[in-house]
């Protein structure tokens, strides 16, 4: 995530916050101090994004996952370690 200082913002706001709003928030800083972060309305609230697992039991691994592509690999670079 960017981070302007409060002199930046306040210099190039109106495009910052066309740029927040198209989901690319940005932090102001004052002294080199994160102070706010700035974010579109209808972006989830920080920390309640995406989450690890949401597709728990949809997705199954072969079991030889760890060895798909091992012929290639041996190809390309020469062998593949253990």
């Amino acid at each position: 995530m960017r981070t302007v200082n409060i002199h930046q913002a306040k210099t190039h706001l109106s495009r910052l916050v066309e740029e927040a709003a198209k989901g690319e928030p940005f932090v102001i800083a004052k002294a080199g101090k994160p102070m706010v972060r700035v974010t579109a309305l209808n972006c989830p609230a920080f920390g309640h994004g995406r989450r690890l697992g949401f597709m728990a039991g949809e997705i199954a691994v072969p079991d030889d996952f760890d060895r798909m592509g091992r012929a290639e690999l041996e190809q390309l670079f020469g062998g593949v370690p253990d």
